[in-house]
């Protein structure tokens, strides 16, 4: 249920409703929007407490939250969320742009595309330490070597780190040297280390999984959200199909839906979703047309020679270029990057 604060309700009125919810055994979280407060009431329903509720001092109303994904829902908050880390922006009106390797391979090589996608326009640098690969013989990542060349490339830009955490354990060691923690595709549903990302307090990127619905994918977000942390981007990076000619299918009807659904931002990972570099650049074009909040994009200075993924992997003068033309289609619909 969503309880709705008068206008001009005191702190005293809505702590005594957060007290009022918690005798019924629910579990409160307030949301102070630009005009009114509202408190979501979490947990199972409780007979009775819909009336309990509306007798509380300063309650406006109390509406039930019909999404099965309380927190994500825009029935809770109407007003976008914008995550935030260092000079990465992305939602409520900001487009973010995460760019770097798949794998962090040398300190040259991650300083070295740090500092071109910078200038690109890129406000975070991604870059793999852990990699999950199907194989158990391909490269498995430098692991907190990787960690702390990341960390080397942001002293030496200012961009803020996105890096993949694997397990629930791995998130301690995370959060010591990156700014947003990314769950990958194949973690989804590891509900354990969905709320372990959660608890850390860092921002999280959460990809659909590759067989995902849309229900599964914000539920999973949920996960993240009731542990209070609410600053989750959903990141739609492709869906197995019958296809053959791209490594997944990237559905981008999923950011229009999804800016409808939810208040989170939604970024777009063009790499992912195509799997060929000569694709990359215009899905990533027609992302920002479809309304997304970010991209995630795989650069590296030399794709032939990269460890992992060298084939979806754009220069650093194909970036640039990229770059351009999503500001032009940004700028057309009023936007900006």
């Amino acid at each position: 249920m969503i309880v709705v604060m008068k206008p001009g309700s005191s702190q005293r009125q809505v702590d005594h409703v957060i007290e009022l919810i918690e005798q019924l055994g629910l579990r409160s979280h307030v949301i102070v929007g630009t005009e009114r407060t509202v408190i979501a009431a979490l947990g199972e329903k409780r007979d009775g407490a819909k009336q309990a509720l509306e007798t509380g001092d300063g309650v406006e109303k109390v509406v039930p939250i019909l999404a099965p994904y309380k927190m994500a829902s825009t029935e809770v908050k109407k007003e976008p969320t914008c995550v935030s880390a260092l000079n990465l922006k992305v939602g409520a009106g900001h487009i973010g742009v995460i760019a770097g390797p798949c794998s962090v391979e040398s300190r040259d090589q991650i300083v070295q595309v740090a500092q071109a996608v910078k200038e690109a326009g890129a406000t975070g640098l991604r870059g793999g330490a852990f990699k999950p690969r199907t194989s158990p013989y391909s490269f498995q990542g430098m692991k907190e070597k990787g960690l702390e060349l990341l960390a080397a490339a942001r002293a030496a830009t200012g961009l803020a780190i996105v890096s993949e955490v694997m397990a629930p354990e791995h998130v301690p060691l995370l959060t010591r040297y990156v700014d947003v923690l990314q769950v990958g595709a194949r973690n989804m549903q590891n509900y354990p280390l969905l709320e372990a990302v959660g608890e850390s307090g860092k921002p999280v990127l959460l990809k659909r999984g590759p067989a995902a619905t849309m229900d599964e994918f914000l539920l999973a977000a949920e996960y993240i959200l009731k542990t209070g942390n609410t600053q989750v981007m959903m990141c739609e990076r492709g869906i197995r199909t019958f296809e053959e000619h791209t490594r997944f299918t990237l559905p981008l009807a999923t950011v229009p839906y999804l800016k409808q659904t939810t208040h989170l931002p939604v970024v777009v990972d063009p790499s992912h979703g195509t799997g060929k570099a000569s694709l990359v650049a215009p899905m990533a074009v027609a992302a920002i047309a479809a309304g997304t909040d970010g991209l995630i994009v795989e650069v590296h200075p030399d794709p032939e020679k990269a460890l992992s993924d060298g084939y979806q992997s754009l220069t650093p003068a194909a970036f640039l270029a990229m770059m351009a033309d999503c500001r032009k289609v940004a700028q057309a619909l009023g936007r900006r990057m």
